[in-house]
């Protein structure tokens, strides 16, 4: 029995993939539930495993784009206990003596070159073999002709490759292209510091670990304080869809992770009812899933703001760009110890730069300011702000 392996629908608004890479060659022999390819849609890579053990026949190369129900592969299911590598009989018989090397190695030494010529294009790194000449020798004339181009003196080492781009990076670059034409994107910024935090994970990032299994970051303490400015500025937590504004009493947080194939956005559901202990999990949850490719695509979809940290790849400053339909999206940045004012005094303090990028078509820039200083202002007091004065309770340790 031949079985017809069609393309499934990842969801529903995936309507056409691509193949990204097959992991079985034309005429192997597959198991039940092997992953066979990976499949590229708009949003994340999806593995696609076989629906039966058999010899399977592929019918579309890695790069084709397909559409949702079209035939990717033949499975026969007759022959899985087969041989998948026939032993072949063959002689293999000894070459003679190469006569074609040895009529190429004497054309290359029939080649005419004067000796400047020869040591021109030896200092240059130019084969001898592709110099044309004018005449019956080739001559310092023509080895210069043949020097690489771009002022290069020497090729060597030198190489370049082209690939195509991925269905997901394509669809990467025509929204962010999309978001600088169809939306009024402003940026504004402000530091805060973060020596509270530095003190409360000092202090309980062991018990913490040792009770959850995944460390007291920094993630919960921003992702808390963005939803707690989230209500304060609902309007940042809203989007545009034609003439309409829509608005969410839910905060969906897409944090940025970067995996295998570029940087994706898995959300974070309901944050505003997560304690610390929960979106420390989730977060490691997600990210995990996000490098070794399983992330669905309903965990990539559906989020109404975004944090993206670029601090962990370095970065002191940067303006992050709206992730659509969302109207928002703070960027956080590496914690540099610099001098700060305190009191009138001069102190080394922790310090990261913010930045709150927004679609100031529904964001006015009094909500903008206001939302980022409420961020500042409940990552620099937690235990107030944030946990109410009850740091145990609140780290779910008491």
């Amino acid at each position: 029995m031949v079985l017809e392996m069609k393309i499934p629908s990842p969801g529903e608004s995936i309507t056409e993939v691509e193949v990204s890479q097959w992991l079985v060659k034309n005429g192997d022999i597959v198991s039940k539930d092997q992953t066979i390819a990976e499949l590229d849609s708009d949003k994340a890579t999806l593995d696609l495993p076989a629906e039966a053990s058999g010899k399977i026949t592929l019918k579309a190369e890695e790069g084709d784009s397909m559409s949702v129900g079209d035939i990717i592969c033949f499975i026969d299911t007759s022959e899985s206990n087969a041989d998948s590598n026939p032993k072949v009989n063959s002689i293999v018989e000894k070459p003679k003596s190469n006569e074609l090397d040895i009529k190429v190695e004497d054309k290359v030494n029939e080649v005419n070159i004067t000796p400047l010529a020869k040591n021109i294009a030896e200092e240059k790194g130019i084969d001898i073999q592709e110099i044309s000449s004018e005449g019956d020798k080739i001559t310092k004339k023509d080895v210069l002709k043949a020097v690489p181009a771009m002022g290069s003196s020497n090729n060597q080492g030198r190489s370049e490759s082209r690939e195509k781009l991925s269905m997901l990076r394509r669809k990467v670059s025509e929204r962010l292209v999309s978001v600088k034409n169809e939306t009024a994107m402003l940026t504004t910024f402000n530091e805060a510091d973060l020596s509270k935090i530095f003190e409360l994970r000092k202090k309980y990032k062991d018990p913490f670990s040792q009770k959850y299994g995944v460390s007291l970051g920094f993630m919960s303490f921003f992702t808390k304080a963005v939803t707690r400015a989230l209500e304060m500025y609902p309007d940042v937590n809203s989007m545009i869809d034609g003439d309409e504004k829509i608005s969410y009493s839910y905060s969906d947080i897409s944090i940025a992770v970067s995996g295998p194939k570029g940087l994706m956005t898995p959300v974070l559901r309901n944050a505003n009812e997560l304690s610390f202990a929960s979106i420390e999990q989730e977060i490691k949850r997600l990210a995990d899933q996000v490098r070794d490719k399983s992330i669905s695509v309903d965990e990539l979809t559906g989020g109404t703001f975004t944090i993206s940290n670029g601090g962990v790849f370095g970065s002191m400053l940067s303006t992050p760009i709206i992730n659509p339909p969302q109207s928002g999206i703070l960027g956080m940045h590496n914690i540099i110890q610099r001098p700060v004012a305190i009191n009138g005094n001069v102190e080394i303090r922790p310090m990261m730069y913010l930045a709150l990028s927004y679609d100031h078509r529904i964001i006015d820039g009094n909500q903008s300011v206001g939302f980022l200083i409420a961020v500042k202002e409940a990552v620099e007091d937690p235990e107030n702000i944030l946990m109410q004065g009850k740091v145990e309770k609140s780290l779910g340790l008491s």
